[in-house]
């Protein structure tokens, strides 16, 4: 089971074993990851799970989606790492991922 790694803008970690087929967002749910709200339930229509792709998985991506950038307009502080994690879907080659989490979450 791949593990993702997310991190508080505190630095604090959580690391979580992530089952294949759901979506970052939705493990974070799961795992009452603070500052992952998922309030559109993951039909991106909010940018409540707005987080950030650690640079070096940057490349192991795959694009975000046009619909996914116009809804990261809605989200504060976006970066060119930023992502909606209802929008990754937990693949095994995504074990060890790290997605850190924005101030503006919380």
């Amino acid at each position: 089971m791949p593990t993702i790694t997310f991190i508080q803008p505190d630095g604090s970690e959580q690391r979580i074993d992530a089952p294949v087929g759901l979506s970052v967002m939705q493990v974070a749910i799961n795992h009452q990851v603070p500052g992952i709200l998922g309030d559109c339930g993951g039909s991106c229509s909010c940018a409540t799970c707005h987080g950030y792709v650690d640079q070096a998985w940057a490349q192991h991506m795959p694009a975000a989606q046009p619909y996914e950038h116009d809804m990261l307009t809605c989200a504060v502080d976006v970066t060119e790492h930023s992502r909606l994690s209802c929008q990754i879907m937990v693949a095994p080659e995504l074990d060890g991922l790290i997605i850190r989490l924005p101030a503006s979450s919380f």
